[in-house]
């Protein structure tokens, strides 16, 4: 979306949370941080006089996603979503969808066994009541202490391919994986897999957002943007 925003000349700001030290280079202006609520950025729109907002997060950023269709009905600026399509389980897949974190919780009660908890580090903490497992855990940053009691860290980033995820989960004899419903292709590896494997999935439904527009593609993005711009909206 920045490259496309980029080579059209559009005007624009780029926005990270700031939760990974390293962030990817964007062809855009960046800022970095919370805007302090749905208020704060309500204000910050006014400030920079932005009038047109692509929510481009990840499915489960359901606070900064919801804070902008509040800001965005409060300072008349048009919010369009870039939404990626969630996974669709195949016959060939073995998951349990669960609606939450909570429930994935509770979905490890029994007997020890070998994880690959794929769920970002923000939510980590929680799976430390269920310690009898062993977590193998893939993160971008590495961390200051050992996230889990039991766990092995890999730092890395992707996109991941088949081969790679396919030997990881092999190598470290993982027999369930843990993910979020992310959708697109940048973490699919580890989906595929474990399709591949036969192993179980333990797969968390996206939280409910209030109701945008929203499309799947950059093009029909820059469509909107466009269109939105001649109208004035």
């Amino acid at each position: 979306m920045a490259r496309a925003l980029a080579a059209a000349g559009v005007d624009a700001v780029y926005s990270y949370a700031g939760r990974t030290e390293t962030p990817v280079a964007q062809p855009l202006p960046t800022r970095t941080g919370g805007f302090g609520g749905a208020e704060g950025l309500a204000s910050y729109l006014t400030q920079a006089k932005i009038t047109h907002v692509i929510d481009a997060t990840h499915p489960f950023a359901a606070q900064i996603s919801t804070n902008a269709v509040t800001a965005c009905r409060a300072t008349g600026a048009g919010l369009l979503a870039l939404e990626r399509a969630p996974w669709v389980a195949t016959g060939a897949d073995r998951w349990q969808n669960v609606p939450d974190l909570d429930a994935a919780l509770s979905a490890l009660n029994g007997p020890p066994r070998r994880l690959f908890l794929a769920i970002g580090r923000q939510h980590l903490a929680p799976f430390a009541a269920q310690p009898q497992h062993h977590y193998l855990l893939r993160l971008v940053d590495p961390p200051d202490t050992p996230p889990l009691p039991d766990c092995t860290v890999i730092v890395a980033r992707g996109p991941f391919d088949l081969a790679g995820d396919t030997a990881l989960l092999r190598d470290h004899g993982i027999d369930t994986v843990i993910a979020k419903n992310a959708g697109g292709s940048g973490a699919v590896a580890k989906i595929l897999a474990a399709r591949a494997l036969g192993l179980p999935v333990i797969m968390i439904d996206r939280p409910a957002i209030p109701q945008r527009a929203s499309v799947a593609t950059v093009e029909k993005a820059m469509d909107w943007l466009h269109q939105t711009a001649r109208l004035g909206v």
